[in-house]
């Protein structure tokens, strides 16, 4: 049996499935688009609604305040903490604008959890303190990376969201909150397990090579798309099936037919 040529086109991929889509022609917008991390920042957005959805009464206001903060913490700073840290994503948006970014976005989420301070309790001024921890601790990989873990991202970027979208509501936590939190952690649990091979194979492969033989003999090459295929495919369905959830709640919630 001969070995399999390697798939040499492994080099070539986008450092992730959504990065630089065709319909975005100018270069500067496809990075920035790819910066944003479009199905993820829904999918970590979601949660918050999912918190704050979790239990009625919900106030709006708070609700559309809570996304946003995370959207300026997660969507942008963090992502772009996260590309000045190696640039994974391999865009040319320079140094100084991602700093801007950065910061821009973190101190934009702190002011507008300081105006919820004011108006839903103490125990939020908790979450603004833990999410710049985690923010600035998980992308930069301060204290040694000993943050940058997947039980930390799990942690960080699934259940803290929904913890904090639930306390921006109540000004509380409660035990179907935390149980909302547990589903949160290991669903991003399953979000960091296929997706730390395909960034892998994106970002860190050169070429692939194999095949794989099945029992009535019949054989198929192994390719990066082949092997990408499922654990994108799951990763899809994971964060529509998560966004599918919030809005389910939020209209439950809100909705007149209530």
């Amino acid at each position: 049996m001969t070995e399999a040529a390697p798939d040499a086109g492994a080099a070539e991929l986008r450092p992730a499935y959504y990065a630089h889509p065709r319909f975005l022609r100018r270069r500067s917008v496809r990075d920035w688009w790819t910066l944003l991390h479009p199905p993820y920042t829904l999918w970590h957005l979601a949660y918050v609604v999912i918190g704050g959805c979790l239990v009625g009464p919900v106030r709006v206001s708070r609700l559309i305040a809570s996304v946003l903060a995370f959207f300026l913490a997660v969507g942008i700073a963090a992502h772009a903490l996260d590309e000045l840290h190696g640039r994974p994503l391999r865009t040319s948006i320079p140094d100084w604008a991602l700093v801007v970014a950065a910061v821009g976005g973190l101190a934009g989420a702190v002011a507008l959890g300081i105006v919820g301070v004011v108006q839903v309790g103490w125990v939020l001024a908790i979450f603004i303190v833990v999410g710049l921890v985690l923010a600035l601790s998980y992308n930069l990989e301060l204290f040694g990376a000993r943050l940058h873990t997947d039980a930390m991202f799990a942690a960080s970027w699934g259940a803290f969201p929904v913890l904090t979208g639930y306390a921006a509501q109540h000004d509380t936590i409660s035990v179907p909150a935390l149980c909302a939190g547990v589903f949160a952690y290991f669903f991003a649990s399953a979000q960091r397990r296929l997706s730390t091979p395909a960034r892998r194979l994106r970002r860190r492969t050169n070429s692939v090579s194999g095949r794989i033989v099945a029992l009535d003999g019949s054989a198929s090459e192994l390719t990066a798309a082949s092997i990408l295929a499922p654990l994108e495919g799951a990763l899809a369905a994971l964060s529509w099936s998560v966004v599918a959830l919030a809005v389910a709640l939020a209209l439950a919630q809100l909705h007149p037919w209530r």
